[in-house]
């Protein structure tokens, strides 16, 4: 429907179907005839209050990252592109060349800080894209030398600023006002800039501290040429090396992708709503509240957070703060964002995430996030099983559904390769491997067999390596697998998924003996999980295994109890025959076999499984036995326990009748 709205006039439209509104305004254009559409986007924050964006003159140019766009603007611009690519080109040589002369003279060590203050500076002029190189870089204490770390973390926060007029006119333009109309106070220059934007300190009206960032100028078109660059040089390495069979181009498109989301402030409000949707109930984390009446696409005003940078670990620990249980927390919460609810947090370098006074991890910027699918979430897991327990051949199939190797692709040179690479860790735990040096051993199997990098998973390695980098910066001994590993028990032993069933059926069965010993290092593992629950563990375990899908797992159980059983009673007449003939002195009757060493084994283990559930947090006895009552009384569990007994009938029956034909022959 179209309404015909008079001059100076304003209208609320309702949109059924999402339940957003949108607030038109048309007004006059400077004098003339034309008008000219204002606009406003309401909805509702987190506390279900109305949320309105400042009315703004309609900008026909979007922020959507179009390659084909920029390839068609910049083809006819070749000394525009020469141009930059010289400015980037020759700082980078005379970088190099200065590193190879200090080499070449012995004075490494002695111009090392002027080097590393060079190399910042040199990442700082040649634009926000490098500028992100360096961010990434900053965060690896096990790849940069410390030097070099420290001049290196200023970028994150501690850029160039731009003059504060440009600032303003950016908020005017964007809320409809000045800033000294809007805000109560706003801080004389700015107290953190980054790559995008610059971050000031202010108060609303209202009374509540708040963050103003604002966008760098003319940031689109500084971003957009060295992208153009980049990726046509990633299209010639794939189309001329043949060794790189990875979608460069495409990696390139996903990175373009993120960067223009980030553009976008308002774009980024709703990433940070939708993150604290998922993320923000989690024990210990923290998400800004952001305020969207003051709130456009180059200006976005959030909560103000005080606190302390990971990265430094003495004083947060001076204020009887746990740095290294941060990091913890952390990557807990990553795990959620990558292999529970796909939506993840892209770029936390140290400048992202901050520990609060009151001892909470603080998330602060949410302009470059992505997405994984939830066969690819599925795929990832599997793939930390099968890391974790040695199996390649498993590996090399999770690498085919994770879109790493093509389904023709021949498996059988691959599997040897993946045990060459992980030879070093053999028979040590997942405690004593990291995401870099598995990353860093795989990449060279990339150049040997056909693997090719989807583009999604460059921005999970990035996602990871980073945080990782931030954990050993405050603990070298980190080891972010090892941490991982207790939530994936716990999705294997909770998930209901079919994905999960199967690979938990892969962990616990092998050539159709049940693998004790997987099963206790599972409930280990798991129970170190802050969000483990026995009682969900043990209803949906039931269900499972009433299901059509738990057959394959029912009937290995039920052979596993009647070798049990077996084993008790045996053990059982066996004592009961030695008492007897020591108490009546008989010697001619044949003695009952005892248990056989396997069946002794499988006692044990369950002897040692049943501690480790009585020691699992939630265990209370007082509990599951109602629990277990109402589980006796479930008609999917009664019939189930009837094709028990059936079956551990048959069973015996074949063993008597065995026995007496073997008796019988003698």
């Amino acid at each position: 429907m179209v309404k015909t709205l008079p001059p100076s006039s304003r209208a609320t439209l309702e949109d059924t179907r999402g339940g957003e509104l949108s607030v038109i305004e048309v007004v006059p254009d400077n004098g003339t005839q034309d008008l000219m559409i204002k606009s406003a986007k309401v909805g509702r924050d987190r506390n279900n209050k109305h949320r309105v964006l400042l009315n703004t003159d309609y900008e026909p140019e979007t922020l959507t990252y179009d390659p084909q766009e920029i390839q068609d603007h910049y083809n006819g611009q070749l000394w525009l592109v020469l141009g930059r690519i010289l400015v980037v080109l020759i700082p980078v040589i005379s970088f190099v060349f200065g590193l190879w002369w200090d080499k070449q003279r012995g004075k490494e060590v002695k111009n090392e800080r002027r080097r590393a203050v060079q190399l910042r500076d040199l990442l700082t002029k040649l634009g926000p894209a490098y500028i992100k190189i360096g961010q990434a870089l900053s965060t690896r204490p096990d790849l940069v030398p410390p030097i070099y770390l420290e001049e290196l973390t200023r970028l994150q926060d501690q850029l160039p600023a731009f003059p504060n007029e440009i600032a303003y006119q950016f908020i005017e333009e964007e809320l409809g006002d000045s800033p000294l109309q809007i805000y109560a106070e706003l801080s004389p220059q700015p107290i953190a800039a980054a790559s995008l934007g610059q971050v000031y300190k202010g108060k609303l009206k209202t009374g509540e501290e708040v963050a103003i960032k604002v966008q760098r100028p003319d940031l689109r078109e500084k971003i957009t040429i060295d992208l153009y660059i980049l990726r046509n040089l990633a299209g010639w390495i794939q189309r001329r090396v043949k060794r790189v069979r990875s979608d460069l181009v495409g990696i390139l498109d996903e990175l373009g992708d993120r960067i223009f989301e980030e553009m976008d402030y308002i774009h980024e409000g709703e990433n940070a709503e939708r993150f604290f949707e998922l993320y923000g109930h989690l024990p210990d984390i923290y998400v800004p509240k952001i305020y969207w009446e003051y709130t456009n696409r180059r200006v976005l005003t959030m909560e103000w957070i005080n606190g302390i940078k990971l990265t430094q670990p003495e004083k947060i620990n001076s204020l009887g703060i746990n740095a290294r249980y941060l990091i913890e927390i952390g990557v807990q919460c990553s795990l959620r964002q990558l292999l529970e609810h796909g939506f993840f947090h892209a770029d936390p370098h140290p400048g992202n995430l901050l520990a609060t006074f009151d001892g909470k991890l603080a998330y602060l910027d949410f302009g470059m996030m992505s997405e994984v699918k939830p066969a690819q979430r599925y795929g990832l897991i599997e793939a930390i099983v099968h890391v974790v327990n040695r199996e390649f051949d498993s590996l090399a199939k999770d690498y085919v559904k994770l879109e790493f190797l093509t389904p023709d692709t021949d498996l059988t040179p691959i599997i040897p390769a993946f045990a060459k690479v992980f030879a070093n860790a053999q028979g040590a735990s997942v405690a004593d491997l990291n995401i870099k040096s598995i990353t860093d051993d795989l990449s060279a199997l990339m150049y040997e067999y056909p693997f090719r990098v989807p583009p999604y998973y460059a921005l999970i390695i990035r996602s990871l390596v980073t945080l990782e980098g931030i954990a050993i910066y405050i603990d070298p001994n980190f080891k972010v697998l090892s941490e991982a590993y207790p939530y994936v028990a716990k999705r294997l032993l909770t998930d209901p998924a079919d994905e999960l069933r199967t690979s938990l059926k892969e962990l616990l069965f092998k050539d159709g003996k049940f693998r004790w010993n997987r099963l206790e290092n599972l409930l280990k593992n798991a129970r170190s999980n802050q969000d483990y629950d026995l009682n969900l563990v043990l209803n949906q375990l039931v269900d499972f295994l009433i299901s059509e899908r738990g057959e394959f797992i029912r009937d290995r159980l039920v052979d596993e109890f009647f070798n049990t059983v077996d084993a008790v009673s045996k053990n059982a007449l066996h004592q009961f025959t030695f008492v007897l003939r020591e108490r009546v002195g008989l010697t001619v009757f044949n003695e009952l076999p005892a248990a056989s060493v396997e069946q002794k084994q499988t006692l044990e283990h369950i002897q040692r499984i049943a501690g480790i559930l009585r020691e699992t947090r939630g265990f209370d006895a007082s509990k599951i036995a109602p629990q277990l009552a109402q589980i006796i009384v479930n008609p999917g569990v009664q019939k189930l326990s009837q094709q028990v007994v059936n079956r551990m009938t048959q069973k015996a029956i074949t063993r008597i009748i065995r026995e007496l034909l073997s008796e019988g022959e003698k």
